[in-house]
């Protein structure tokens, strides 16, 4: 039987949201449950376009950011107000978009079914990749403030059952793996304490911007493990790690019972049993009434085969359907290789009854 469903994960190339949601729905009909702008334009470099969010003094010195002051407060760090960090703007993009959406929408372009789906980072993936690591801690409320903003106008003005809000968390999953020893590039370092361990306090920040987001909006999570140059940061083991963290979001009570899906990534070569197999392991039914629905993001551009028989081990290791997705985004990715995504996507899923 064929895996249900596509997700795309955030980024598609396109000159604007008008031509992914068109090319998208043409492309994949009925594999959809939401369905993502493209993040076009100056989003396209995922967190990039954050940074004229900061003063300079606050970016590393490798991000154009210049050193800092000699005098500042009295622990010798410059001081910050919200004043300092502008908004996000993630708003303005999203009520745009979706402006278009509607418009495709009342056209049967996008069927009557399909939600608006926005992707977001979490604050720790915006400050962990841009600013210097002894100014975070002093920024994370701000920053999370301007965010929490985003948020509000955001839910004031789309409603609530016509969306999906994914939270991306890549730099998360390498925080964990740093913890692990298994990345030694000090960018990785968590900037927090936590009494309860660098897991609690990853999840803590991201339950405390869900508390922001009204309970009837529906949740989704993208863990990832990143694409820098279209490679990961590091090859996860197995999905053992990513499953603990799945968990452990799933097990908040601001979290769990209205999520709506969770992105899992699969590498090209792993074909193997013993890397799905940790999947048995996801606690899914813990977390409401209609648990969240899992893809696994084991299509690869010009690999039918090797996605059928990933697809193949994965059934054959897990207990629950899932659908389909890339690893990440393909914002990214050249146009020849996403014909080839598409194509593979639709020949390899059946639709959404």
């Amino acid at each position: 039987m064929k895996p249900t469903g596509v997700l795309m994960v955030g980024s598609v190339p396109g000159a604007s949201a008008q031509e992914v949601f068109t090319n998208l729905t043409a492309a994949l009909p009925g594999r959809f449950e939401a369905v993502p702008d493209g993040e076009t334009g100056e989003r396209h470099n995922y967190i990039g376009w954050q940074m004229q969010r900061f003063p300079r003094e606050a970016l590393r010195e490798k991000l154009g950011g210049i050193p800092l002051p000699e005098s500042g407060s009295g622990s010798g760090l410059p001081a910050f107000t919200l004043e300092d960090i502008k908004p996000t703007a993630y708003d303005e993009a999203a009520l745009s978009s979706y402006s278009e959406f509607k418009r495709l929408r009342q056209q049967n372009i996008i069927p009557s079914n399909v939600r608006f789906q926005i992707c977001l980072p979490s604050p720790y993936n915006v400050l962990i990749g841009h600013i210097k690591p002894e100014l975070i801690n002093a920024i994370e409320p701000l920053y999370e403030q301007r965010l929490a903003e985003t948020l509000d106008r955001i839910v004031a003005e789309i409603p609530h059952d016509d969306m999906v809000i994914q939270w991306d968390l890549c730099f998360e999953m390498m925080a964990l793996e740093f913890e692990q020893g298994r990345l030694t590039d000090t960018w990785h370092r968590p900037y927090f304490s936590s009494p309860g361990g660098v897991l609690q306090g990853l999840v803590d920040r991201v339950a405390r911007l869900c508390e922001r987001i009204p309970k009837d909006v529906k949740i989704a999570f993208h863990l990832c493990y990143g694409d820098l140059g279209h490679k990961h940061f590091v090859e996860p083991r197995d999905m053992s790690l990513l499953v603990e963290f799945a968990n452990a979001l799933l097990a908040r009570e601001i979290i769990g019972p209205r999520t709506e899906w969770i992105h899992l990534p699969v590498p090209k070569e792993r074909m193997d049993s013993d890397y799905f197999s940790p999947l048995t392991g996801l606690k899914l039914d813990s977390s409401g009434s209609k648990p969240p629905y899992v893809y696994l993001g084991l299509v690869h551009a010009d690999d039918e085969a090797g996605t059928k028989q990933r697809i193949e081990t994965a059934q054959a290791s897990v207990p629950f359907p899932f659908g389909v997705a890339t690893e990440c985004g393909l914002g990214r990715t050249p146009l020849e290789d996403i014909d080839s995504i598409l194509r593979i996507c639709k020949e390899v899923t059946a639709e959404h009854l």
